[in-house]
């Protein structure tokens, strides 16, 4: 073999390439360009992943105006939506709340006069003090027309001894009567406290 004669078989350093001993080209054979660099994974992964967001997106909302064209085509209306509102409890002072309520009471009756009456009956025995109170009664008159009789007496017994004084009525009249005394009123009417 001769040095100075070019190697026509490839070289071991330059794998691929056929040329000399010292890896020049073979006169006549145009030089070969270099290949280009391989694109980075990475930029790869980013822009599919870019393209795949956006047609995701718009397929999305294609789907979703296609969906509410349909529902008014139809006449129902949009799509309803569901809103899932949680209550959450806060810690705090615990609230009382405390409601007054205003009741009107019935009106109180009126006190029953302390003591015996101050009115009687004109048919009656009555026992000043206990039964009919002590003063001056007063009557209308006779409630029929027998005419209205009147008595007052010491005691109970019917006895004339134990009459004080008496009288008939025609009209109206006044008797004044004394604690301890019997009262007795015949065909009269209602006696009433004057005074």
């Amino acid at each position: 073999m001769n040095p100075h004669q070019p190697d026509e078989q490839q070289h071991p350093d330059q794998p691929g390439r056929p040329g000399t001993q010292w890896g020049a080209p073979p006169q006549g054979t145009p030089p070969v360009p270099p290949a280009p660099p391989k694109p980075s994974r990475g930029k790869a992964w980013v822009t599919h992943g870019a393209v795949g967001a956006v047609a995701l997106f718009l397929g999305l909302g294609i789907g979703i105006s296609d969906d509410e064209a349909r529902a008014e085509a139809s006449g129902a209306g949009p799509t309803p939506r569901v809103t899932v509102t949680k209550e959450v409890e806060v810690p705090g002072p615990t609230v009382t709340v405390t409601k007054t309520a205003t009741v009107t009471a019935e009106p109180p009756k009126p006190p029953k006069p302390k003591g015996p009456p101050t009115t009687v009956g004109g048919d009656g025995e009555y026992l000043v003090g206990e039964e009919m109170r002590a003063g001056t009664y007063r009557t209308v008159g006779p409630g029929d027309s027998f005419g209205c009789y009147w008595e007052r007496a010491r005691n109970s017994s019917g006895e004339l001894d134990a009459i004080i004084a008496n009288g008939n009525l025609e009209g109206s009249g006044r008797v004044t009567v004394n604690k301890g005394e019997i009262f007795k009123s015949t065909g009269c009417q209602d006696w009433k406290k004057a005074g």
